[in-house]
């Protein structure tokens, strides 16, 4: 569009209404006005960023022209040397010991009797909404563990067994055969992620 055209944007999640009008400012300008919009939404020229979060983003004199124009000053050439190079063999990554260097903990193991004291400190969850779930109530305690599992421990997966240390009780009482293939139809349906192997 040629020099001078602005764009106006309205959005509103509550009542799902998306407008956009773009055009000469004069004829966008009472548009807008018709449609009682003038004192919300964003205005700017097209093409140009926002440099303000006020609707108004265009001067009352029309200085368009001014807006558009490209920056004189963009700073320093890049320099390629500046950027530290790191070379190392493939697999060479030591992990933890990149993760210790910077100050960081690593996720750390999961204690039976530490988890199931965090776990019975718990409040009582909102049983899960939805037609496919088949006990509502086990699904929300199994999300509240594996929750705990990520804050206290920095952790992301949990071992089947450790899971029925824990909170079997809260988890319709399954054990054994019956809890694998309750949280195999997790699986199944889409709510749970499958880790194979690993020191969980």
């Amino acid at each position: 569009m040629a020099s001078g055209d602005v764009r106006f944007t309205f959005r509103s999640d509550e009542t799902d209404v998306n407008v956009i009008i773009e055009g000469k400012k004069g004829w966008v300008e009472g548009i807008v006005d018709e449609l009682g919009l003038s004192d919300v939404g964003l205005t700017m020229p097209i093409g140009v960023q926002s440099r303000s979060e006020e609707p108004d983003a265009i001067s009352e004199d029309g200085d368009e022209e001014d807006t558009l124009k490209a920056p004189t000053d963009m700073g320093p050439e890049p320099d390629p040397s500046r950027i530290p190079v790191v070379k190392r063999p493939i697999g060479a990554l030591n992990v933890e010991i990149e993760i210790e260097k910077i100050g960081l903990e690593p996720p750390s193991q999961n204690d039976a009797f530490e988890l199931m004291d965090a776990f019975s400190e718990l409040d009582e969850p909102r049983p899960i909404q939805g037609e496919m779930s088949v006990d509502p109530m086990a699904e929300a305690w199994l999300k509240e563990l594996m929750r705990l599992i990520v804050r206290e421990g920095g952790r992301t997966a949990l071992a089947t067994e450790m899971i029925e240390e824990v909170a079997s009780a809260k988890l319709g009482g399954r054990t054994g055969t019956e809890l694998s293939v309750w949280l195999e139809s997790l699986f199944a349906a889409g709510k749970l992620v499958k880790i194979h192997g690993g020191d969980t």
